[in-house]
């Protein structure tokens, strides 16, 4: 089974305007809620992909209610812990730019927590655990590394998609892959990335702290995956990028699902990024016909290794 943890879900209140007036009346011409966060979403596009997972994390109130059916309507495992305050609702504003203001999330309990890091410790090395996202003031900062330590010993599979504080916390543990994007691949090491070159070399000082591969996001210009025995560099199709929200979640899922199914590396991070461009191109996150569409257009090449 696939896990994925998301320590503060949102519902996410997405409001279109024609314009936005400071201080005066603003009408929305339409506005859409869905079920947020990082874990969701990769739990949102496995599922399109055809694979099975179960969204944990921490969920409460009428919002917490909302995210778990919203789930369940989709056929979609839910085992949120039950915290006393309310789910975070987190509002973009859409207007031709885009305004985001996000909640708070709510106080989590040490019981609480333990009780999410005891159904880690129900994991086996069949199993799948990936945690993204960000980490709520009332959780342990080092919740990552905990749970890392927990599939290491369970020999449960971790796949990690945070920001670098939180990743550097995970690399001992020896995760499956991380997933920064260019930006937070620079900031972990201080530079400019001015070619793929210099992606693959600092990718590789990654592994050296203990990651078994990194995939590296460059927007528009594609991903790189990178392990100890090869770089592989998928470019993915020119388009207009609609809504960049969970894209990253999307790549995710789609190397997830695809390692899960069987299809080879190479396949599998063609369907990565193919996820991750069709989500960007959308609305919401991407539908399977978006990805089948886009996953033609995808052309992956290897940069060195086998």
């Amino acid at each position: 089974m696939i896990y994925t943890v998301t320590f503060n879900p949102s519902i996410d209140y997405i409001m279109f305007t024609d314009g936005f007036e400071l201080k005066g009346l603003n009408r929305a011409k339409a506005t859409y809620k869905f079920a947020g966060g990082k874990g969701i979403n990769v739990s949102r596009v496995l599922k399109t992909l055809g694979v099975q997972s179960t969204a944990l994390g921490f969920a409460g109130g009428f919002p917490g209610d909302f995210i778990a059916n919203t789930l369940q309507q989709s056929d979609i495992k839910t085992d949120f812990i039950k915290v006393d305050d309310d789910t975070r609702i987190n509002v973009k504003l859409k207007s031709g730019d885009e305004t985001e203001i996000n909640a708070p999330g709510p106080n989590v309990t040490d019981e609480q927590f333990q009780a999410l890091l005891t159904q880690i410790k129900q994991t086996t090395s069949e199993d799948t655990v990936i945690v993204a996202g960000s980490v709520p003031k009332s959780i342990p900062s080092d919740a990552y590394a905990q749970i890392a330590s927990i599939t290491q010993q369970t020999g449960a599979k971790l796949v990690v998609d945070a920001e670098k504080d939180l990743v550097n916390t995970v690399l001992k543990y020896q995760p499956l892959f991380i997933k920064p994007n260019k930006d937070e691949l620079e900031e972990m090491f201080n530079m400019t990335v001015t070619s793929d070159e210099d992606v693959v070399k600092y990718g590789r000082e990654i592994l050296k702290e203990g990651a078994q591969s990194v995939i590296i996001s460059l927007g528009g210009d594609g991903a790189i995956y990178i392990d100890d025995k090869r770089s592989i560099k998928a470019q993915n199709p020119k388009g207009q990028v609609v809504n960049t929200v969970g894209s990253g979640d999307s790549t995710v899922a789609g190397m997830v699902a695809g390692l899960e199914s069987g299809l080879s590396l190479e396949d599998a991070f063609q369907q990565a990024v193919a996820s991750g461009t069709a989500t960007a191109f959308t609305e919401d996150l991407a539908t399977i016909e978006d990805i089948e569409n886009i996953k033609s257009q995808v052309t992956v090449t290897v940069l060195d290794g086998e």
